[in-house]
């Protein structure tokens, strides 16, 4: 049984910057996040529409994600690509959001776009139906990034063939602080994934 495994591919994207396996390409200074995500998705000339109905946690690891995994997926073939995300906030922005529609009975106008938001979850729906993944996929909520915990659920899919891939990373949203980190662990490469490389 392989136990090795490797990063073949990296992004961070936090403080209105988004950098992709170490090389900052793209940056909005003094902009919300909701500007810097727009400008974001129209720099990288990505063409998904429905990006715009999304909550804000699912717009920040689609984004990551998407520079990732648009290198790495084959068109028109089955890609066995897992998802593993983790932050701390789960989905609470979004709760917070629709908590306060159904909050005031005299004013109670529950939004169904917003409640669909309401697991943390839905971002890995939302780039699994993007890009026809049907592979594993799970999202953890710890207090802190949990590197032995992601390497060793990473390594094990791997090792079983549960999958040829894993996307693995932290995206963390609440209260427009946010930040991501996304990678792609795969059998080969340069870059092993252990516990200090993350």
């Amino acid at each position: 049984m392989q136990t090795k495994n490797y990063i073949s591919a990296h992004c961070v994207i936090e403080n209105n910057s988004v950098i992709l396996n170490g090389v900052k390409q793209f940056e909005l200074e003094q902009a919300s996040f909701s500007e810097f995500a727009k400008a974001a998705y129209k720099n990288f000339n990505i063409d998904y529409p429905k990006f715009f109905k999304m909550d804000n946690l699912s717009k920040l690891a689609f984004l990551g994600s998407e520079l990732i995994l648009g290198s790495v997926i084959k068109q028109g073939e089955e890609n066995d690509i897992a998802l593993v995300f983790a932050n701390r906030s789960s989905s609470l922005d979004t709760d917070v959001k629709y908590q306060s529609s159904i909050a005031d009975k005299g004013n109670y106008f529950p939004s169904p776009a917003v409640f669909v938001y309401t697991l943390p979850n839905i971002c890995i729906g939302e780039i699994s139906i993007r890009h026809k993944l049907q592979s594993e996929n799970a999202f953890f909520v710890f207090e802190v990034f949990n590197s032995e915990f992601m390497t060793n659920y990473a390594n094990v899919l791997l090792a079983t063939n549960k999958t040829e891939k894993v996307l693995c990373g932290w995206v963390e949203y609440y209260q427009d602080e946010y930040k991501a980190i996304l990678y792609m662990v795969e059998k080969q490469g340069d870059l092993e994934h252990n516990i200090t490389n993350k």
